[in-house]
């Protein structure tokens, strides 16, 4: 399961990055709009812009270096 890595990702990556998670399940009308079609996806937005988009499984190291690499700067996480 990814939760547990999602998990320590973040506690690396905030507060420079916030995390949030949607159950696509309950949440069909928001998976729609943001065109979730596998399950897991990943979506890193910027100003309230989608900047980057991954499917499927990582650990935590692989999610902070996708985050550290699409953020732009954005995060200090080593």
């Amino acid at each position: 399961m990814m939760a547990p890595e999602f998990e320590k990702a973040a506690k690396v990556l905030e507060p420079h990055v916030r995390f949030a998670k949607v159950n696509t399940e309950k949440e069909q009308g928001l998976a729609a709009r943001f065109n979730m079609m596998s399950i897991p996806t990943m979506a890193l937005f910027r100003g309230g812009q989608e900047v980057a988009r991954q499917s499927g499984a990582m650990n935590a190291a692989a999610i902070v270096k996708w985050v550290q690499t699409h953020a732009g700067g954005q995060s200090s996480a080593a």
